[in-house]
């Protein structure tokens, strides 16, 4: 008999590798070729034209990475950016799903308009961004000047630094804290109501429900979202390059050092060394969760 079941599991475990093969083998060519060959050029001298051969030059993009003031402006900006719109997205997502997670008239359409940012093309909403805050036909413009009379001229909203960022950080806020607020809401709702029940009668207050009740329940997820979020908005490109060219993050750094002075060597190097960052980031995060949830 036992026999009998372990030549039936081996046979269902390599039935099992057979199916997961072809994933495994697209996953191997889309993520794993690329990646080897990324750390490969990150030594080597790239030229532009494919045709001439690349020239081993040892530790000397990561040298001119690490030299480069541009380089350390772009990890402040892209440090502070990823602080404000990881703590403020997550924050706000919290805040939203325990304060809705109760039954109320138009509850579905309160969902529908919170999770509509996440769910919308994100071209769509910068460039409506981009229109709203236009100097010349914007309504934010028209507000602050023609009927608030709080200028006297229309800001160049996306032209300066201070502003510019500001702004990017409020759209990338308003556009992931969604994910948030579905991941809290989710485990909320499959909560036991009834510990809410007995905190009250134990006259317990809001807060000290929260802590006691929700926060345990909520805490695996909460690290889970501020994991990805850190990394999603590390890494942001697309949102910071369409809406303004004046928030220098690492995203639009290394799209730049690729694209515009075709310095792949160094590109290479700099997206290894990022790599490095938030890994050893959120495996010090993890850690420290757990060392908390031990004690």
């Amino acid at each position: 008999m036992n026999k009998k079941t372990k030549k039936l599991g081996g046979s269902q475990t390599k039935f099992a590798y057979a199916l997961l093969a072809p994933s495994l083998i697209l996953l191997v060519l889309l993520i794993g070729y690329p990646l080897v060959y990324n750390i490969v050029i990150s030594f080597q001298d790239v030229p532009l034209n494919p045709n001439m051969p690349s020239e081993f030059i040892g530790f000397k993009n990561f040298i001119d990475v690490f030299t480069d003031s541009s380089f350390y402006s772009s990890v402040l900006v892209t440090f502070l950016f990823t602080i404000i719109v990881t703590v403020i997205s997550t924050v706000l997502g919290l805040l939203l799903s325990v304060f809705l997670n109760r039954k109320f008239v138009g509850k579905k359409l309160v969902n529908s308009i919170i999770i509509l940012s996440y769910v919308v093309p994100s071209v769509c909403l910068i460039f409506t961004w981009r229109y709203m805050f236009n100097n010349i036909y914007g309504i934010i413009n028209y507000v602050v000047v023609d009927m608030l009379h709080l200028t006297d001229q229309a800001p160049l909203w996306f032209d300066q630094p201070v502003s510019a960022f500001i702004l990017v950080a409020l759209f990338a806020i308003w556009k992931f804290f969604p994910y948030a607020y579905i991941s809290f809401t989710a485990i909320l709702q499959s909560m036991d109501n009834t510990l809410y029940e007995a905190a009250d009668i134990d006259g317990a207050t809001n807060w000290e429900k929260f802590k006691a009740i929700t926060y345990p329940a909520i805490k695996p997820t909460l690290v889970t979202v501020v994991s990805l979020r850190t990394i999603w908005v590390f890494y942001i490109y697309t949102e910071v390059y369409l809406l303004t060219k004046q928030v220098d993050v690492l995203g639009v750094y290394l799209y730049d050092m690729a694209f515009a002075t075709h310095d792949f060597g160094k590109a290479a190097a700099i997206s290894i060394i990022l790599f490095v960052f938030i890994f050893a980031f959120i495996m010090l995060l993890r850690k420290k969760v757990l060392k908390v949830e031990e004690d």
